[in-house]
Protein backbone atom coordinates (compact mmCIF):
# COMPACT_ATOMS: atom_id res chain seq x y z
CA UNK A 1 0.00 0.00 0.00
CA UNK A 2 1.40 3.40 -0.92
CA UNK A 3 1.16 5.85 2.00
CA UNK A 4 -0.91 8.94 1.49
CA UNK A 5 0.36 12.48 2.01
CA UNK A 6 0.76 13.13 5.72
CA UNK A 7 -0.31 16.36 7.45
CA UNK A 8 2.25 18.67 8.96
CA UNK A 9 3.00 17.57 12.50
CA UNK A 10 3.38 19.81 15.55
CA UNK A 11 7.16 19.12 15.55
CA UNK A 12 7.44 20.47 11.99
CA UNK A 13 5.44 23.54 12.99
CA UNK A 14 7.73 24.21 15.97
CA UNK A 15 10.79 24.08 13.74
CA UNK A 16 9.29 26.64 11.34
CA UNK A 17 7.93 28.98 14.04
CA UNK A 18 11.06 31.19 14.65
CA UNK A 19 11.50 31.68 10.90
CA UNK A 20 7.90 32.88 10.60
CA UNK A 21 8.50 35.50 13.29
CA UNK A 22 11.55 36.84 11.48
CA UNK A 23 9.78 36.97 8.13
CA UNK A 24 6.63 38.71 9.34
CA UNK A 25 8.46 41.22 11.55
CA UNK A 26 10.60 41.96 8.53
CA UNK A 27 7.46 42.39 6.44
CA UNK A 28 6.07 44.86 9.00
CA UNK A 29 9.33 46.81 8.96
CA UNK A 30 9.34 46.89 5.16
CA UNK A 31 5.78 48.18 5.02
CA UNK A 32 6.64 50.84 7.60
CA UNK A 33 9.67 52.04 5.60
CA UNK A 34 7.66 52.06 2.38
CA UNK A 35 4.91 54.16 3.93
CA UNK A 36 7.43 56.59 5.48
CA UNK A 37 8.67 57.49 2.03
CA UNK A 38 5.20 58.73 1.08
CA UNK A 39 3.95 59.73 4.53
CA UNK A 40 2.78 63.17 3.39
CA UNK A 41 0.39 61.65 0.85
CA UNK A 42 -1.10 58.93 3.10
CA UNK A 43 -4.29 59.13 5.07
CA UNK A 44 -4.74 57.42 8.45
CA UNK A 45 -7.09 54.90 6.84
CA UNK A 46 -4.40 53.93 4.32
CA UNK A 47 -1.90 53.34 7.11
CA UNK A 48 -4.37 51.29 9.18
CA UNK A 49 -5.32 49.12 6.20
CA UNK A 50 -1.70 48.48 5.25
CA UNK A 51 -0.82 47.39 8.77
CA UNK A 52 -4.00 45.28 8.99
CA UNK A 53 -2.96 43.38 5.88
CA UNK A 54 0.31 42.43 7.55
CA UNK A 55 -1.45 41.48 10.82
CA UNK A 56 -4.05 39.36 9.03
CA UNK A 57 -1.42 37.63 6.93
CA UNK A 58 0.69 36.82 9.98
CA UNK A 59 -2.32 35.56 11.94
CA UNK A 60 -3.47 33.38 9.05
CA UNK A 61 -0.07 31.87 8.38
CA UNK A 62 1.70 31.70 11.74
CA UNK A 63 -0.97 31.74 14.42
CA UNK A 64 -2.57 33.86 17.06
CA UNK A 65 0.51 34.78 19.09
CA UNK A 66 2.36 36.32 16.17
CA UNK A 67 -0.82 38.07 14.98
CA UNK A 68 -1.43 39.71 18.34
CA UNK A 69 2.25 40.65 18.67
CA UNK A 70 2.26 42.30 15.25
CA UNK A 71 -0.96 44.15 16.16
CA UNK A 72 0.77 45.69 19.17
CA UNK A 73 3.97 46.48 17.24
CA UNK A 74 1.94 48.00 14.37
CA UNK A 75 -0.04 50.02 16.92
CA UNK A 76 3.20 51.49 18.30
CA UNK A 77 4.63 52.11 14.81
CA UNK A 78 1.39 53.82 13.76
CA UNK A 79 1.62 56.18 16.71
CA UNK A 80 5.39 56.71 16.57
CA UNK A 81 5.87 57.30 12.85
CA UNK A 82 2.54 58.48 11.46
CA UNK A 83 0.71 60.53 14.14
CA UNK A 84 1.81 64.04 15.06
CA UNK A 85 3.98 64.83 16.83
CA UNK A 86 6.16 62.30 14.95
CA UNK A 87 8.76 60.08 16.63
CA UNK A 88 6.99 60.22 19.96
CA UNK A 89 4.22 58.24 21.57
CA UNK A 90 2.32 61.41 22.38
CA UNK A 91 -1.01 61.96 20.58
CA UNK A 92 -1.91 65.61 20.00
CA UNK A 93 -5.39 64.98 18.56
CA UNK A 94 -7.65 63.15 20.99
CA UNK A 95 -9.62 61.64 18.10
CA UNK A 96 -6.48 59.82 17.04
CA UNK A 97 -6.84 57.68 20.16
CA UNK A 98 -10.08 56.37 18.69
CA UNK A 99 -8.26 55.47 15.46
CA UNK A 100 -5.47 53.71 17.36
CA UNK A 101 -7.87 51.85 19.66
CA UNK A 102 -10.01 50.73 16.74
CA UNK A 103 -6.92 49.56 14.86
CA UNK A 104 -5.56 47.64 17.85
CA UNK A 105 -8.93 46.03 18.60
CA UNK A 106 -9.43 45.09 14.97
CA UNK A 107 -5.96 43.57 14.74
CA UNK A 108 -6.26 41.55 17.96
CA UNK A 109 -9.78 40.28 17.23
CA UNK A 110 -8.84 39.41 13.65
CA UNK A 111 -5.81 37.48 14.86
CA UNK A 112 -7.96 35.59 17.34
CA UNK A 113 -10.62 34.71 14.75
CA UNK A 114 -8.06 33.73 12.14
CA UNK A 115 -6.27 31.52 14.66
CA UNK A 116 -9.52 29.80 15.59
CA UNK A 117 -10.47 29.27 11.96
CA UNK A 118 -6.98 28.03 11.20
CA UNK A 119 -7.12 25.58 14.11
CA UNK A 120 -10.54 24.29 13.07
CA UNK A 121 -9.39 23.90 9.47
CA UNK A 122 -6.31 21.99 10.59
CA UNK A 123 -8.42 19.73 12.78
CA UNK A 124 -10.86 19.13 9.91
CA UNK A 125 -7.97 18.37 7.58
CA UNK A 126 -6.52 15.97 10.10
CA UNK A 127 -9.87 14.19 10.56
CA UNK A 128 -10.25 13.97 6.78
CA UNK A 129 -6.80 12.46 6.48
CA UNK A 130 -7.63 9.95 9.22
CA UNK A 131 -10.89 8.98 7.53
CA UNK A 132 -9.06 8.57 4.20
CA UNK A 133 -6.44 6.35 5.80
CA UNK A 134 -9.04 4.30 7.65
CA UNK A 135 -11.11 3.82 4.50
CA UNK A 136 -7.99 2.85 2.57
CA UNK A 137 -7.02 0.34 5.24
CA UNK A 138 -10.55 -1.07 5.31
CA UNK A 139 -10.64 -1.43 1.53
CA UNK A 140 -7.28 -3.17 1.37
CA UNK A 141 -8.09 -5.38 4.34
CA UNK A 142 -11.29 -6.55 2.64
CA UNK A 143 -9.75 -6.93 -0.82
CA UNK A 144 -6.54 -8.65 0.28
CA UNK A 145 -6.49 -12.21 -1.09
CA UNK A 146 -5.03 -13.57 2.15
CA UNK A 147 -5.60 -12.61 5.77
CA UNK A 148 -1.81 -12.30 6.25
CA UNK A 149 -1.66 -9.73 3.43
CA UNK A 150 -4.39 -7.65 5.07
CA UNK A 151 -2.55 -7.65 8.40
CA UNK A 152 0.71 -6.68 6.70
CA UNK A 153 -1.05 -3.77 4.98
CA UNK A 154 -2.48 -2.58 8.31
CA UNK A 155 0.94 -2.82 9.99
CA UNK A 156 2.53 -0.84 7.14
CA UNK A 157 -0.06 1.96 7.34
CA UNK A 158 0.27 2.20 11.12
CA UNK A 159 4.06 2.41 10.94
CA UNK A 160 4.12 5.12 8.24
CA UNK A 161 1.26 7.16 9.71
CA UNK A 162 2.50 7.08 13.30
CA UNK A 163 6.12 7.48 12.13
CA UNK A 164 7.46 4.63 14.22
CA UNK A 165 10.28 2.28 13.26
CA UNK A 166 8.50 -1.05 13.80
CA UNK A 167 4.91 -2.34 13.88
CA UNK A 168 4.10 -5.99 14.65
CA UNK A 169 0.86 -7.97 14.92
CA UNK A 170 0.69 -11.20 16.93
CA UNK A 171 -2.06 -13.82 17.03
CA UNK A 172 -2.93 -15.69 20.21
CA UNK A 173 -3.00 -19.46 19.84
CA UNK A 174 -5.40 -21.77 21.68
CA UNK A 175 -2.64 -22.88 24.07
CA UNK A 176 -1.99 -19.26 25.17
CA UNK A 177 1.19 -18.77 23.15
CA UNK A 178 1.56 -15.97 20.60
CA UNK A 179 2.82 -16.04 17.03
CA UNK A 180 3.84 -13.06 14.91
CA UNK A 181 1.80 -12.97 11.70
CA UNK A 182 2.62 -9.50 10.29
CA UNK A 183 5.42 -6.95 10.67
CA UNK A 184 6.54 -3.70 9.05
CA UNK A 185 9.83 -1.85 9.52
CA UNK A 186 13.12 -2.75 11.17
CA UNK A 187 14.62 -1.76 14.51
CA UNK A 188 18.32 -1.06 14.84
CA UNK A 189 18.19 -2.51 18.37
CA UNK A 190 15.78 -5.10 19.68
CA UNK A 191 14.25 -5.22 23.13
CA UNK A 192 13.68 -8.95 22.80
CA UNK A 193 17.27 -9.67 23.91
CA UNK A 194 16.67 -8.48 27.47
CA UNK A 195 16.47 -10.99 30.28
CA UNK A 196 12.97 -12.23 31.02
CA UNK A 197 11.51 -12.80 34.47
CA UNK A 198 8.05 -14.10 35.34
CA UNK A 199 5.53 -11.37 36.08
CA UNK A 200 4.93 -12.14 39.73
CA UNK A 201 5.83 -8.88 41.49
CA UNK A 202 3.45 -5.97 41.53
CA UNK A 203 4.90 -2.53 42.23
CA UNK A 204 2.65 0.35 43.13
CA UNK A 205 -0.91 -0.81 42.56
CA UNK A 206 -2.53 1.51 45.08
CA UNK A 207 -5.56 3.60 44.14
CA UNK A 208 -5.01 7.19 43.08
CA UNK A 209 -6.83 10.17 44.59
CA UNK A 210 -9.42 10.07 41.80
CA UNK A 211 -10.37 6.49 42.66
CA UNK A 212 -8.74 4.92 39.62
CA UNK A 213 -6.14 2.19 40.12
CA UNK A 214 -2.71 3.24 39.00
CA UNK A 215 -0.67 1.25 36.50
CA UNK A 216 1.94 -1.01 37.98
CA UNK A 217 5.38 -2.19 36.92
CA UNK A 218 6.46 -5.69 35.96
CA UNK A 219 9.96 -7.12 35.78
CA UNK A 220 9.45 -8.65 32.36
CA UNK A 221 10.03 -7.82 28.70
CA UNK A 222 10.41 -9.16 25.18
CA UNK A 223 8.27 -12.09 24.00
CA UNK A 224 7.09 -12.84 27.53
CA UNK A 225 5.51 -9.39 27.72
CA UNK A 226 3.63 -10.03 24.46
CA UNK A 227 2.28 -13.29 25.93
CA UNK A 228 1.32 -11.49 29.14
CA UNK A 229 -0.64 -8.82 27.24
CA UNK A 230 -2.41 -11.52 25.21
CA UNK A 231 -3.32 -13.47 28.34
CA UNK A 232 -4.33 -10.56 30.58
CA UNK A 233 -5.99 -8.31 27.99
CA UNK A 234 -4.15 -5.22 29.33
CA UNK A 235 -2.00 -2.66 27.57
CA UNK A 236 1.71 -2.40 28.37
CA UNK A 237 4.73 -0.33 27.41
CA UNK A 238 8.49 -0.75 27.58
CA UNK A 239 10.41 2.32 28.62
CA UNK A 240 13.78 3.41 27.28
CA UNK A 241 15.36 2.75 30.69
CA UNK A 242 14.30 -0.92 30.51
CA UNK A 243 11.27 -0.66 32.78
CA UNK A 244 7.88 -2.10 31.92
CA UNK A 245 4.56 -0.49 32.77
CA UNK A 246 1.15 -2.09 32.33
CA UNK A 247 -2.34 -0.69 32.72
CA UNK A 248 -3.94 -1.44 36.04
CA UNK A 249 -7.36 -2.38 34.72
CA UNK A 250 -8.77 -3.93 31.55
CA UNK A 251 -11.22 -1.04 31.34
CA UNK A 252 -8.35 1.33 30.54
CA UNK A 253 -6.84 -0.56 27.62
CA UNK A 254 -9.15 0.70 24.86
CA UNK A 255 -8.03 4.33 25.12
CA UNK A 256 -4.82 3.86 27.15
CA UNK A 257 -6.11 5.75 30.19
CA UNK A 258 -3.82 5.13 33.13
CA UNK A 259 -0.70 4.73 30.98
CA UNK A 260 1.77 7.57 30.47
CA UNK A 261 3.51 6.81 27.18
CA UNK A 262 6.12 9.53 27.54
CA UNK A 263 9.55 7.92 27.49
CA UNK A 264 8.20 4.66 26.09
CA UNK A 265 10.21 2.78 23.51
CA UNK A 266 7.44 0.30 22.62
CA UNK A 267 3.70 0.09 23.19
CA UNK A 268 1.60 -3.09 23.24
CA UNK A 269 -2.19 -3.15 22.83
CA UNK A 270 -4.46 -6.19 23.20
CA UNK A 271 -6.58 -6.87 20.10
CA UNK A 272 -10.15 -7.74 21.07
CA UNK A 273 -13.14 -9.10 19.19
CA UNK A 274 -16.40 -9.49 21.13
CA UNK A 275 -14.70 -9.08 24.50
CA UNK A 276 -12.17 -11.80 23.63
CA UNK A 277 -8.46 -11.10 23.21
CA UNK A 278 -7.35 -12.56 19.87
CA UNK A 279 -3.91 -11.01 19.51
CA UNK A 280 -1.48 -8.20 20.35
CA UNK A 281 -0.40 -5.08 18.46
CA UNK A 282 3.12 -3.78 19.16
CA UNK A 283 4.69 -0.54 17.91
CA UNK A 284 8.30 0.32 18.74
CA UNK A 285 11.06 2.75 17.86
CA UNK A 286 14.79 3.06 18.21
CA UNK A 287 14.11 6.30 20.10
CA UNK A 288 11.23 7.04 22.45
CA UNK A 289 7.76 7.17 20.97
CA UNK A 290 6.17 10.57 20.41
CA UNK A 291 2.41 10.25 19.95
CA UNK A 292 -0.10 13.05 20.37
CA UNK A 293 -3.78 12.61 21.21
CA UNK A 294 -4.85 12.38 17.56
CA UNK A 295 -2.24 9.73 16.81
CA UNK A 296 -3.27 7.67 19.82
CA UNK A 297 -6.88 7.88 18.69
CA UNK A 298 -5.83 6.75 15.22
CA UNK A 299 -3.79 3.92 16.74
CA UNK A 300 -6.78 2.66 18.73
CA UNK A 301 -9.04 2.86 15.66
CA UNK A 302 -6.62 0.89 13.51
CA UNK A 303 -6.12 -1.66 16.26
CA UNK A 304 -9.76 -2.64 15.74
CA UNK A 305 -9.02 -3.34 12.07
CA UNK A 306 -6.04 -5.40 13.17
CA UNK A 307 -8.26 -7.37 15.58
CA UNK A 308 -10.71 -8.11 12.75
CA UNK A 309 -7.79 -9.20 10.57
CA UNK A 310 -6.56 -11.59 13.24
CA UNK A 311 -10.08 -12.97 13.67
CA UNK A 312 -10.30 -13.43 9.90
CA UNK A 313 -7.02 -15.35 10.01
CA UNK A 314 -8.43 -17.65 12.69
CA UNK A 315 -11.68 -18.21 10.79
CA UNK A 316 -9.79 -19.00 7.58
CA UNK A 317 -7.71 -21.59 9.45
CA UNK A 318 -10.82 -23.13 10.99
CA UNK A 319 -12.57 -23.20 7.61
CA UNK A 320 -9.58 -24.98 6.07
CA UNK A 321 -9.55 -27.50 8.90
CA UNK A 322 -13.31 -28.07 8.56
CA UNK A 323 -12.94 -28.54 4.80
CA UNK A 324 -10.19 -31.12 5.33
CA UNK A 325 -12.37 -32.97 7.86
CA UNK A 326 -15.35 -32.91 5.50
CA UNK A 327 -13.26 -34.25 2.62
CA UNK A 328 -11.84 -36.96 4.87
CA UNK A 329 -15.34 -37.87 6.03
CA UNK A 330 -16.60 -38.07 2.44
CA UNK A 331 -13.65 -40.28 1.53
CA UNK A 332 -14.33 -42.48 4.55
CA UNK A 333 -18.00 -42.86 3.61
CA UNK A 334 -17.10 -43.73 0.02
CA UNK A 335 -14.54 -46.27 1.25
CA UNK A 336 -17.05 -47.82 3.68
CA UNK A 337 -19.68 -48.13 0.98
CA UNK A 338 -17.23 -49.68 -1.49
CA UNK A 339 -15.67 -52.13 0.98
CA UNK A 340 -19.02 -53.13 2.47
CA UNK A 341 -20.54 -53.82 -0.93
CA UNK A 342 -17.52 -55.82 -2.11
CA UNK A 343 -17.53 -57.98 1.03
CA UNK A 344 -21.08 -59.27 0.54
CA UNK A 345 -20.24 -61.75 -2.24
CA UNK A 346 -17.27 -63.51 -0.56
CA UNK A 347 -19.17 -63.70 2.73
CA UNK A 348 -22.10 -65.38 1.01
CA UNK A 349 -19.72 -67.88 -0.55
CA UNK A 350 -17.99 -68.58 2.78
CA UNK A 351 -21.31 -69.13 4.54
CA UNK A 352 -22.54 -71.49 1.84
CA UNK A 353 -19.33 -73.54 1.95
CA UNK A 354 -19.42 -73.67 5.76
CA UNK A 355 -23.01 -74.89 5.62
CA UNK A 356 -22.05 -77.69 3.22
CA UNK A 357 -19.10 -78.68 5.39
CA UNK A 358 -21.30 -78.79 8.48
CA UNK A 359 -23.71 -81.15 6.77
CA UNK A 360 -20.77 -83.36 5.85
CA UNK A 361 -19.89 -83.61 9.56
CA UNK A 362 -17.00 -81.18 9.95
CA UNK A 363 -16.93 -80.04 13.59
CA UNK A 364 -15.54 -76.53 13.00
CA UNK A 365 -17.91 -75.71 10.15
CA UNK A 366 -20.52 -74.39 12.60
CA UNK A 367 -17.98 -71.95 14.06
CA UNK A 368 -17.09 -70.73 10.57
CA UNK A 369 -20.75 -70.22 9.77
CA UNK A 370 -21.37 -68.32 13.01
CA UNK A 371 -18.42 -66.01 12.42
CA UNK A 372 -19.55 -65.47 8.82
CA UNK A 373 -22.99 -64.46 10.12
CA UNK A 374 -21.36 -62.07 12.57
CA UNK A 375 -19.22 -60.53 9.86
CA UNK A 376 -22.25 -60.33 7.60
CA UNK A 377 -24.10 -58.34 10.25
CA UNK A 378 -21.15 -55.98 10.54
CA UNK A 379 -21.09 -55.49 6.76
CA UNK A 380 -24.84 -54.83 6.81
CA UNK A 381 -24.29 -52.16 9.47
CA UNK A 382 -21.61 -50.55 7.32
CA UNK A 383 -23.91 -50.53 4.31
CA UNK A 384 -26.74 -48.99 6.32
CA UNK A 385 -24.38 -46.35 7.73
CA UNK A 386 -23.09 -45.46 4.25
CA UNK A 387 -26.68 -45.16 2.95
CA UNK A 388 -27.64 -42.99 5.91
CA UNK A 389 -24.63 -40.72 5.33
CA UNK A 390 -25.25 -40.58 1.60
CA UNK A 391 -28.93 -39.67 1.92
CA UNK A 392 -30.05 -42.75 -0.04
CA UNK A 393 -31.71 -44.42 2.96
CA UNK A 394 -35.47 -44.65 2.43
CA UNK A 395 -38.24 -45.32 4.93
CA UNK A 396 -41.92 -46.14 4.42
CA UNK A 397 -43.95 -45.09 7.48
CA UNK A 398 -47.15 -47.08 7.85
CA UNK A 399 -49.65 -47.80 10.58
CA UNK A 400 -48.35 -50.70 12.67
CA UNK A 401 -49.22 -52.23 16.01
CA UNK A 402 -46.49 -51.69 18.60
CA UNK A 403 -47.21 -55.11 20.16
CA UNK A 404 -46.28 -56.78 16.86
CA UNK A 405 -43.04 -54.77 16.77
CA UNK A 406 -42.12 -55.80 20.33
CA UNK A 407 -43.01 -59.45 19.72
CA UNK A 408 -40.90 -59.64 16.57
CA UNK A 409 -37.97 -58.00 18.34
CA UNK A 410 -38.10 -60.45 21.27
CA UNK A 411 -38.18 -63.37 18.88
CA UNK A 412 -35.21 -61.96 16.94
CA UNK A 413 -33.00 -61.56 20.05
CA UNK A 414 -34.09 -64.74 21.86
CA UNK A 415 -30.69 -66.34 21.37
CA UNK A 416 -28.77 -63.20 22.33
CA UNK A 417 -30.62 -62.56 25.62
CA UNK A 418 -30.91 -66.16 26.83
CA UNK A 419 -28.78 -65.31 29.90
CA UNK A 420 -31.16 -62.51 30.88
CA UNK A 421 -34.77 -62.27 31.87
CA UNK A 422 -36.69 -59.78 29.72
CA UNK A 423 -39.63 -58.16 31.50
CA UNK A 424 -42.15 -56.50 29.17
CA UNK A 425 -44.57 -53.83 30.42
CA UNK A 426 -47.29 -52.60 28.03
CA UNK A 427 -49.48 -49.56 28.53
CA UNK A 428 -52.82 -50.94 29.70
CA UNK A 429 -54.54 -47.58 29.17
CA UNK A 430 -54.48 -48.22 25.42
CA UNK A 431 -56.34 -51.25 24.06
CA UNK A 432 -53.98 -51.34 21.09
CA UNK A 433 -50.97 -49.06 20.62
CA UNK A 434 -50.63 -48.04 17.00
CA UNK A 435 -47.82 -45.94 15.56
CA UNK A 436 -46.89 -44.60 12.14
CA UNK A 437 -43.41 -46.00 11.43
CA UNK A 438 -41.43 -48.26 9.12
CA UNK A 439 -41.81 -51.72 10.63
CA UNK A 440 -38.56 -53.22 9.28
CA UNK A 441 -36.32 -50.33 10.29
CA UNK A 442 -38.04 -49.88 13.65
CA UNK A 443 -37.57 -53.60 14.32
CA UNK A 444 -33.87 -53.09 13.62
CA UNK A 445 -33.77 -50.25 16.17
CA UNK A 446 -35.45 -52.22 18.97
CA UNK A 447 -33.25 -55.25 18.28
CA UNK A 448 -30.13 -53.06 18.47
CA UNK A 449 -31.26 -51.62 21.81
CA UNK A 450 -32.00 -55.07 23.26
CA UNK A 451 -28.70 -56.50 22.02
CA UNK A 452 -26.84 -53.50 23.45
CA UNK A 453 -28.49 -54.07 26.85
CA UNK A 454 -27.59 -57.77 26.77
CA UNK A 455 -23.94 -57.05 25.87
CA UNK A 456 -23.28 -54.69 28.75
CA UNK A 457 -25.51 -56.18 31.50
CA UNK A 458 -24.20 -58.69 34.04
CA UNK A 459 -25.25 -62.28 33.38
CA UNK A 460 -28.52 -63.13 35.13
CA UNK A 461 -29.66 -59.50 35.42
CA UNK A 462 -33.08 -58.54 34.11
CA UNK A 463 -33.73 -56.31 31.11
CA UNK A 464 -36.85 -54.14 31.29
CA UNK A 465 -38.80 -53.28 28.13
CA UNK A 466 -41.70 -50.86 28.55
CA UNK A 467 -44.14 -49.45 25.99
CA UNK A 468 -46.44 -46.49 26.49
CA UNK A 469 -47.93 -43.55 24.68
CA UNK A 470 -46.88 -39.99 25.54
CA UNK A 471 -48.93 -37.39 23.71
CA UNK A 472 -48.32 -37.81 20.00
CA UNK A 473 -45.46 -40.32 20.44
CA UNK A 474 -45.01 -43.99 21.17
CA UNK A 475 -42.30 -44.51 23.76
CA UNK A 476 -40.36 -47.81 23.82
CA UNK A 477 -37.79 -47.92 26.64
CA UNK A 478 -35.10 -50.58 27.17
CA UNK A 479 -33.53 -50.53 30.67
CA UNK A 480 -30.55 -52.53 31.92
CA UNK A 481 -28.31 -52.80 34.98
CA UNK A 482 -25.00 -52.40 33.22
CA UNK A 483 -22.15 -49.98 33.93
CA UNK A 484 -23.95 -47.00 32.41
CA UNK A 485 -22.29 -44.23 30.43
CA UNK A 486 -19.56 -41.99 31.92
CA UNK A 487 -20.62 -38.35 32.48
CA UNK A 488 -19.97 -36.13 29.48
CA UNK A 489 -20.22 -39.00 26.97
CA UNK A 490 -24.02 -39.23 26.80
CA UNK A 491 -24.10 -37.95 23.21
CA UNK A 492 -20.79 -39.40 22.01
CA UNK A 493 -22.12 -42.95 22.37
CA UNK A 494 -24.32 -42.22 19.34
CA UNK A 495 -21.28 -41.45 17.17
CA UNK A 496 -20.14 -44.17 14.73
CA UNK A 497 -17.36 -46.49 15.98
CA UNK A 498 -17.36 -44.90 19.45
CA UNK A 499 -17.33 -47.03 22.59
CA UNK A 500 -17.00 -45.54 26.09
CA UNK A 501 -13.75 -46.27 27.87
CA UNK A 502 -13.70 -48.72 30.73
CA UNK A 503 -16.44 -50.93 29.28
CA UNK A 504 -15.74 -54.58 28.41
CA UNK A 505 -15.05 -55.45 24.77
CA UNK A 506 -18.28 -56.82 23.34
CA UNK A 507 -16.80 -57.65 19.95
CA UNK A 508 -18.95 -55.05 18.18
CA UNK A 509 -17.79 -52.12 16.03
CA UNK A 510 -19.78 -49.47 17.89
CA UNK A 511 -22.34 -48.87 15.13
CA UNK A 512 -25.57 -50.13 16.72
CA UNK A 513 -26.60 -47.00 18.64
CA UNK A 514 -25.53 -44.66 15.83
CA UNK A 515 -27.60 -46.57 13.27
CA UNK A 516 -30.55 -46.79 15.68
CA UNK A 517 -30.69 -43.03 16.21
CA UNK A 518 -30.23 -42.23 12.50
CA UNK A 519 -32.99 -44.68 11.53
CA UNK A 520 -35.32 -43.21 14.14
CA UNK A 521 -34.65 -39.65 12.97
CA UNK A 522 -35.43 -40.71 9.39
CA UNK A 523 -38.95 -41.54 10.67
CA UNK A 524 -39.40 -38.25 12.60
CA UNK A 525 -38.44 -39.98 15.83
CA UNK A 526 -35.28 -40.24 17.95
CA UNK A 527 -33.35 -42.39 20.43
CA UNK A 528 -32.26 -40.88 23.75
CA UNK A 529 -30.15 -42.04 26.67
CA UNK A 530 -30.58 -41.35 30.37
CA UNK A 531 -29.00 -42.97 33.43
CA UNK A 532 -31.16 -45.43 35.32
CA UNK A 533 -31.85 -44.90 38.98
CA UNK A 534 -29.85 -47.42 40.99
CA UNK A 535 -27.35 -47.97 38.17
CA UNK A 536 -27.58 -48.90 34.54
CA UNK A 537 -28.90 -47.27 31.40
CA UNK A 538 -32.25 -46.44 29.81
CA UNK A 539 -32.44 -46.11 26.02
CA UNK A 540 -35.75 -44.77 24.78
CA UNK A 541 -37.09 -44.95 21.22
CA UNK A 542 -39.63 -42.26 20.34
CA UNK A 543 -41.80 -42.85 17.26
CA UNK A 544 -44.84 -40.97 15.93
CA UNK A 545 -48.12 -42.37 17.24
CA UNK A 546 -51.22 -42.72 15.10
CA UNK A 547 -53.55 -39.74 15.26
CA UNK A 548 -56.75 -40.42 17.19
CA UNK A 549 -59.74 -40.65 14.89
CA UNK A 550 -57.59 -41.00 11.78
CA UNK A 551 -59.39 -43.22 9.23
CA UNK A 552 -56.19 -45.08 8.38
CA UNK A 553 -55.57 -45.69 12.06
CA UNK A 554 -59.01 -47.18 12.51
CA UNK A 555 -58.56 -49.51 9.51
CA UNK A 556 -55.05 -50.38 10.67
CA UNK A 557 -56.31 -51.20 14.16
CA UNK A 558 -59.05 -53.36 12.79
CA UNK A 559 -56.72 -55.27 10.50
CA UNK A 560 -54.17 -55.77 13.23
Amino acid sequence: MSPRALPVTSADARRRYPLAWVLWLGALAAVTVAMLTVRDRLDKAHIALAYLLVVLGAGARAGRRLGVTLSVVAFLCFNFFFLAPFHTLVVSNSLDWLVLAAFLATGVVSAQLLARARSEAAAAQERTAEVDRLSAVGAEALNAPRAEDALTAIADVMRTTLRVDRCEIFVRENDGSVQRVAASGVLATSSDDRSEVDATTRVGGEAATDGRPRPYALSMGGPRLVEWVAGSGRSALERADGGVRVSADEGYTSNLLGLDISGARSLLLPLRVRERTVGVLRIAGDATLSLDTAQIRFLVALSYYAALGVERLRLVAEAGHALALREADELKNALLASVSHDLRTPLTTIKALAHDLREEGHERAATIEEEADRLNRFVADLLDLSRLNGGSFTVTPELNAVEDLVGAALQRVSGMVREHEVNVALDTAEPLLVGRFDFVHSLRIVVNLLENAAKYSPAGSAIELSVEREGGEVRIAVSDRGMGVPPGEEERIFEPFYRPGGRPDSGSAGLGLSIARRMAEAQSGTVRYEPRAGGGSVFTLHLPAAVDGEPDAERGSASL
